[in-house]
């Protein structure tokens, strides 16, 4: 006599209130980011200035190059809450 195999339970895979929970606690870290993001702009963009002043119009590549950065992240983050 051949013994019965037992017939698994289907996955029906993670419980979408377990996703959408995750998904909820990382829009709020996402957003509290985004705000300090923004405060961290706002300094380049006066730091900027002043250094543009001090050197007669020419802007800090480097500090461009973050800021670039800084706003393709910003707009990442925008679709990601979005």
């Amino acid at each position: 006599m051949e013994s019965a195999m037992p017939i698994p339970e289907p996955d029906h895979g993670p419980d979408p209130h377990d996703s959408l929970l995750m998904r909820l606690l990382a829009s709020v870290i996402i957003a509290v980011m985004l705000s300090i993001a923004q405060t961290i702009l706002y300094a380049m963009t006066v730091v900027q200035f002043i250094l543009m002043l001090t050197r007669r119009d020419r802007p800090n590549v480097e500090l461009a190059w973050a800021g670039k950065r800084l706003g393709d992240w910003l707009a990442k983050s925008t679709r990601y809450l979005t």
